[in-house]
């Protein structure tokens, strides 16, 4: 089969077409064609060198497929050849087919375009992980999401809303409407400089509950002084940098805060499939009555793969980026 490969770790110059052994479904496994997959910023770590797959996973690129269903393992039960899925994978996105287990493959709605449901598993899934499993968000409560219009953060946005939360969001100011339209309060352009006072003008004083961060070392401790009183911070990245100095601890005990890490691919699969089952559940009757929607910046195709890694890099996308596999 075709997939694209990464010739030796580096910049996105590295990508290229070239030919894989086709997967063989094992056990409870699907073996899809691929019709879509997408970005993730795993992606270009990955693609540099810096963030191997799991033990068993395929070493190619993409964590996420829509497609159709072209054979089945043995003891699959819930899906069949010709059925239309999608859903997280831990590996193998960036090729003509790939292996998903069952259990997290989601059968595609009637009202959902393939296109449309390659941007939904990683990131409604790690932010439904964020929000719920990890930050135990409660209706009413403030939320402050970083990097707002990135994947994830549009889905944690929406996901906000959905719940009655009182949503802050930080992003450059060009991404302020799109965040905005998708349920933020209050917008916070980040070139500005640090967001404390930003956070306490929109929440009387109080602080945030909860803060799902992506950019780490340089807005650590500003994530301290926003926080409320039993405040959860939620870390599921370190765009800006692993190394924070100078942050006063006291205020962790002061505040009674607690802090998080979580990636969502090192997990075990049951606890995905137990993660995807919940969340599958909660969103689908959402997307099919409009309250929440897969937020699409812009589909390449694969073989363009190396310009739309470059686009993510150079932060240009609001939403998710597709990949078509032609």
């Amino acid at each position: 089969m075709k997939a694209i490969l990464v010739k030796e770790p580096g910049d996105a110059s590295q990508l290229t077409m070239g030919e894989a052994p086709d997967p063989q479904p094992g056990p409870g496994e699907l073996l899809v064609k691929v019709a879509y997959t997408a970005l993730n910023r795993a992606d270009i770590v990955q693609r540099e060198g810096n963030y191997p797959p799991p033990e068993g996973a395929s070493p190619i690129l993409g964590l996420e497929i829509a497609g159709e269903v072209i054979a089945t393992g043995p003891e699959v039960t819930r899906h069949a050849e010709g059925d239309k899925v999608f859903g997280l994978v831990p590996g193998g996105g960036y090729a003509e087919k790939a292996v998903i287990h069952e259990d997290m493959a989601i059968a595609l709605p009637s009202h959902l375009g393939l296109q449309e449901a390659a941007a939904v598993p990683e990131v409604f899934l790690t932010a439904y992980q964020a929000l719920v499993w990890i930050g135990h968000a409660q209706q009413g409560e403030t939320v402050l999401v970083h990097a707002g219009a990135s994947g994830v953060g549009t889905a944690a946005t929406q996901l906000a809303r959905s719940m009655d939360m009182n949503i802050l969001v930080t992003a450059s100011a060009r991404k302020h409407e799109l965040c905005r339209s998708l349920g933020a309060t209050a917008c916070y352009d980040y070139h500005k400089g640090p967001f404390t006072d930003f956070v306490k003008e929109h929440t009387e004083g109080k602080g945030a509950d909860i803060i799902i961060d992506f950019i780490g070392a340089p807005y650590f401790s500003h994530n301290l002084d926003s926080l409320a009183r039993d405040g959860r911070l939620v870390m599921l990245a370190f765009l800006g940098g692993v190394k924070a100095n100078e942050v006063n601890l006291r205020r962790m005990l002061a505040k009674r805060l607690t802090i998080a890490g979580s990636t969502l691919r090192s997990r075990d699969q049951d606890y995905q499939i137990r993660l995807n089952m919940e969340m599958t559940a909660y969103l689908l009757p959402l997307l099919e009555q409009g309250e929440i929607k897969p937020v699409v910046d812009s589909t390449f195709s694969w073989r363009d793969v190396a310009d739309a890694h470059r686009y993510m890099e150079d932060n240009r996308n609001q939403g998710k980026i597709i990949l078509a596999v032609d």
